[in-house]
């Protein structure tokens, strides 16, 4: 049995309790199918909050910038619908987790830890992985650091480390990934955001096709109005930046488990040819699935295509 305080599980329980119905302002966006529940669990270090659904093989889902696990709202049910406990968390930082002060908590190794621990405080030996964007770059790296725990990896528009450093030294690139500098500023990001409603934040999401609904909108700047979210969500920037790349190159560890990439090619933040892994790194690449109408939110552009790859990957 498990202790509870509040909706909080202690760490030394090892099971959440996700017992909490969704709120109507976020079941009525998502599409039918099995409850979404959601709770928080203790991963050691940090509470994460986030939602699930479904019994069977665990898959959990990470967001990216600047979303939260509502990103994943296509997803979730119909994932659960095909057989698998689906659990999307608010990574470290976002919506409703742990918020550490100071960019040195932020660090990519430590959000990977997170991970470890959410998979191993749900009861499960390991996990079938999915993350997009940043939650792609967390999902390349729980996989480097602890291969035990993830069964298999997909990541969606997320560049392998190795080909994100490559593609950084382009003048291309660099104008695509202007926002990494700008975030590594200390003090101003966070004022910057704030402005007009969260229009900087906004201007992120602008390309999605269909576009997000005035009410997906507002549960977003929701997430982003929370205590400390803004500072969270930035400091994952300054954390990267800060990084060199001796010694991020330094880290790089061949990924055991079986892994499909799906990219985006209207992606406005990175280039097409950062889809495809070095072999080395990815020996055990399933393939690369370009979708040549999906921007960088393919998740959302091109849900039911995303959802089948992912239903066929994990059977």
């Amino acid at each position: 049995m498990t202790s509870q305080v509040g909706n909080h599980t202690s760490a030394a329980d090892s099971i959440s309790v996700a017992a909490n119905r969704l709120p109507e302002t976020f079941s009525s966006l998502m599409p039918g199918g099995p409850d979404v529940r959601e709770g928080y669990i203790d991963t050691g270090t940090q509470t994460l909050h986030y939602v699930e659904a479904g019994d069977g093989p665990l898959v959990v889902l990470l967001h990216g910038f600047p979303e939260f696990w509502f990103g994943w709202r296509l997803q979730i049910q119909p994932l659960a619908a095909a057989g698998f406990r689906v659990v999307a968390p608010d990574t470290r930082g976002y919506n409703l987790s742990s918020k550490p002060e100071g960019f040195e908590s932020y660090g990519v190794d430590l959000l990977a830890a997170d991970i470890r621990g959410l998979i191993r405080a749900l009861g499960a030996d390991a996990a079938h992985l999915v993350g997009h964007d940043w939650g792609g770059s967390i999902a390349w790296t729980t996989a480097m650091n602890h291969p035990e725990v993830v069964d298999r990896l997909a990541i969606l528009n997320a560049a392998h480390p190795r080909r994100l450093q490559q593609g950084l030294h382009h003048p291309s690139q660099l104008r695509k990934s202007w926002y990494f500098f700008f975030f590594a500023t200390p003090g101003l990001p966070e004022d910057v955001v704030h402005a007009r409603d969260w229009h900087f934040f906004r201007h992120f999401v602008q390309d999605a096709d269909p576009p997000y609904t005035p009410q997906e909108i507002e549960r977003y700047i929701e997430a982003w109005s929370q205590p400390g979210a803004a500072a969270g969500m930035i400091n994952y920037y300054r954390a990267s930046v800060r990084q060199s790349q001796k010694e991020a190159e330094a880290k790089l560890r061949a990924i055991a488990a079986p892994t499909l990439v799906v990219w985006g090619e209207r992606d406005a933040y990175l280039g097409a040819e950062l889809a495809e892994p070095d072999r080395e790194d990815v020996p055990m690449l399933d393939r690369v699935e370009r979708l040549p109408d999906a921007s960088h939110w393919v998740h959302h552009d091109e849900a039911a295509r995303v959802n089948q790859l992912l239903i066929d990957f994990f059977a």
